[in-house]
């Protein structure tokens, strides 16, 4: 069984037992987060699209650590001008495991 959910403006197809980075929230390793906005649950003998989530569908989550994505760098550069600014940003996520789908 799989489903697709929304959090923080974006969609994520997930399966029990998938690793999944989500935007920085509040919760310790080991508790439990769960996503109500569910936009489709399949797999089984029939497929449910929301309109626009599916009633009563929830995806739990178990959160494992905080994590951070890869670092960027920002460089603007007006030529003729002297004018260099170089700026760095690493976004900081949220691993999660997905622990049960329930539609």
């Amino acid at each position: 069984m799989y489903a697709i959910i929304e959090d923080s403006g974006q969609q994520f197809r997930v399966q029990e037992g998938d690793e999944i980075e989500i935007d920085l929230r509040a919760g310790e390793p080991g508790t439990t987060i769960q996503f109500d906005r569910v936009v489709l649950v399949g797999g089984g003998e029939a497929t449910l699209i929301g309109t626009p989530t599916v009633a009563g569908a929830t995806v739990t989550a178990e959160v494992i650590e905080p994590t951070k994505g890869p670092k960027l760098i920002i460089y603007k550069y007006r030529r003729r001008k002297k004018s260099r600014v170089k700026n760095g940003h690493r976004q900081k996520y949220l691993a999660v495991r997905i622990t049960k789908i329930s539609a």
